[in-house]
């Protein structure tokens, strides 16, 4: 069974739309990223959206992550009405990988606990359910379809387009909404410094110069059915995934990459294609040390001989962690609609420690595209990859 793709739904700091993110990957702009300072006084570079740009949610809880979340699902708003009509409401599930259980509830919160002894009257500890961010999508578009989070780190939405096209394959729904949506919140900041994973540059990905990632907020979200719906794009198919788990350390990868290549090799099985099919890889390209190098060696192993090009997006985006998996999948679908691969943006200083990749660069960055993967790598080794091909 085909599983279509509508356009998607995007909001992040390089852009408001698919079309503005768009954009600034190919010129390489990377003025979405600024430094910020932190509650605990620290200052970080990151990809946050401005939000006096967000209008209210129509949420039970307005917060920043649900007003970004639903800016997203309002550009595909009439595909999911198109599909709510085709379908019936109990025929829809959703499917939303993110990390973020309202932290900026939480802080405002436990403030006013510790001042006060007691919690504001408008605060409910299911402000801070792992749930809401998918239960907000059901109650918006009065969906009775199965409802599901995913919180699995850095591969959370990539894993949620997984499980929406499962439930079409299996026959348990027709369509699905699924994406992603995580903020880089303070905590979300503070945390990863504490594991001396933030750059205090702007993250430069697979360079002998790299020195750790650079967060952001963002947001992204496609219809999924078993029919295509939005006749404003190609017919593009969700034609393959894979998923593993090395297990080898908490936040760390196996750095052999075994459990990337198996990842990437199950999609590749899945998708029945074999690795010179593919036409471009958006790579997980953290910046961190060890994911870059794992990664490298996952990717030349598995195309070995054949250079796929490739590069990877969080330069302009920065890591927008449990969203980059739909995010960099929204990235690849207008990868084969315009025939334009994004641009690796970098210093250009090869690690000579890690096999030598086949990244795009501006002046190579068109090129007939028909097939894309995109690799989710997370905390725990827990995998996903996702394989997109636009239709003859």
């Amino acid at each position: 069974m085909k599983i279509y793709l509508s356009r998607p739904g995007v909001f992040s700091a390089a852009g408001k739309n698919a079309e503005e993110l768009w954009r600034s990957l190919l010129n390489g702009d990377q003025s979405g990223i600024k430094r910020y300072e932190t509650f605990s006084g620290s200052t970080f570079f990151a990809a946050r959206i401005d939000g006096s740009k967000l209008k209210p949610s129509s949420g039970r809880f307005d917060m920043k992550i649900i007003r970004i979340e639903e800016a997203a699902l309002d550009q595909i708003g009439s595909i999911i009405e198109k599909a709510k009509s085709k379908y019936g409401e109990k025929r829809i599930a959703v499917c939303v990988g993110s990390c973020d259980n309202g932290t900026e509830f939480s802080l405002a919160g436990h403030r006013k606990y510790f001042e006060n002894g007691a919690f504001p009257e408008d605060y409910s500890i299911e402000m801070q359910g792992a749930d809401y961010v998918s239960t907000f999508i059901a109650e918006k578009y009065g969906l009775k379809g199965p409802v599901c989070t995913f919180s699995t780190a850095c591969s959370s939405s990539a894993g949620a387009l997984i499980k929406a096209a499962e439930l079409i394959k299996s026959g348990i729904c027709d369509a699905a909404i699924a994406g992603g949506i995580d903020i880089a919140s303070d905590t979300t900041l503070v945390g990863f410094a504490s594991l001396e994973a933030v750059s205090e540059s702007i993250t430069n990905p697979f360079s002998k110069n790299r020195s750790g990632i650079t967060l952001g907020d963002g947001a992204a979200f496609f219809v999924l059915s078993k029919e295509p719906l939005d006749e404003s794009v190609p017919e593009i198919c969700l034609l393959g995934y894979g998923e593993s788990c090395d297990a080898h350390h908490m936040t760390s990868p196996d750095p052999s990459g075994i459990g990337a290549k198996k990842a990437i090799e199950k999609a590749l099985s899945n998708a029945k294609i074999k690795p010179e099919e593919v036409d471009y890889v958006n790579l997980h390209g953290t910046g961190t040390k060890f994911n870059d190098s794992m990664e490298a060696k996952a990717v030349d192993a598995v195309f070995g001989n054949y250079k796929v090009k490739c590069s990877t997006t969080k330069p302009i985006t920065g890591h927008t962690l449990g969203a980059a998996g739909a995010l960099e999948l929204a990235i690849c679908f207008a990868a084969v609609t315009n025939n334009v691969l994004p641009p690796q943006i970098w210093d250009g200083v090869f690690d000579e420690e890690m096999p030598k990749l086949n990244f795009v660069n501006k002046n190579s960055s068109l090129h007939q595209t028909k097939i894309c993967l995109s690799n989710s790598f997370a905390f725990g080794g827990a995998d996903a990859c996702l394989v997109i091909k636009k239709e003859e």
